[in-house]
């Protein structure tokens, strides 16, 4: 049986997610209830839609084609918490030469320590990790992409792109207008302003 994975968003290319053009999949549910929270629709485990893994790798590959991406973006809710489905993903995106992006609300080391081979899994195919819950307190002011100043940028791999100056840039915010199941939808993703934390909405419009 494919596995499945509950997703509550997906961009098939967006430059407000990590470095470069993306694919962003955000999954739906989170354990954590970190203060601040912008996402906080995704934080219940139900509501998302399911997809297969084998489904998401073929908007993957198809994006890859049109778009030229350069990664894959994982966000949440809190992605370690579907482990396995994204560790196929993640596989699947390395093998079209993409580097993989993951932010996870649990440090690097609580995460090794749970010992958790889906978990550990997830990580071997990851590049490139952003750690940590979100603190209100300590909002980010000068790392792009990155929500508060007690989250790591850990670089995992070889492939990951050490002292790219994408990360120092300006934050970026993405507004799409689309036309879905008879209606239109406002989609807007990215970090609205420098040291804010990333948002993610869909609000259908009249």
């Amino acid at each position: 049986m494919s596995t499945l994975l509950s997703v509550a968003q997906m961009i098939p290319c967006t430059e407000a997610e990590g470095p470069g053009k993306r694919f962003a999949l955000w999954v739906q549910g989170c354990p954590l209830r970190c203060a601040g929270c912008c996402n906080l629709e995704m934080l219940p485990f139900e509501g998302g839609q399911n997809y297969t893994v084998e489904a998401i790798c073929a908007l993957l590959a198809k994006s890859y084609q049109e778009n030229g991406l350069e990664g894959l973006t994982l966000l949440g809710g809190e992605p370690t918490s579907q482990a396995r489905g994204l560790s196929e993903l993640a596989r699947f995106a390395q093998g079209l030469g993409l580097d993989v992006l993951l932010f996870s609300g649990y440090t690097h080391n609580d995460l090794l320590r749970r010992g958790d081979p889906d978990i550990q899994a997830l990580l071997a195919e990851t590049d490139i990790l952003v750690d940590g819950p979100f603190d209100r307190e300590q909002p980010e002011t000068t790392r792009r992409f990155i929500g508060s100043t007690n989250q790591r940028l850990e670089y995992l791999s070889s492939k990951a792109k050490r002292g790219d100056h994408r990360w120092n840039e300006r934050n970026t915010l993405e507004i799409r207008l689309e036309h879905l199941e008879g209606s239109l939808s406002l989609t807007v993703n990215g970090f609205p302003s420098a040291g804010s934390m990333g948002l993610w909405k869909r609000l259908p419009l009249l």
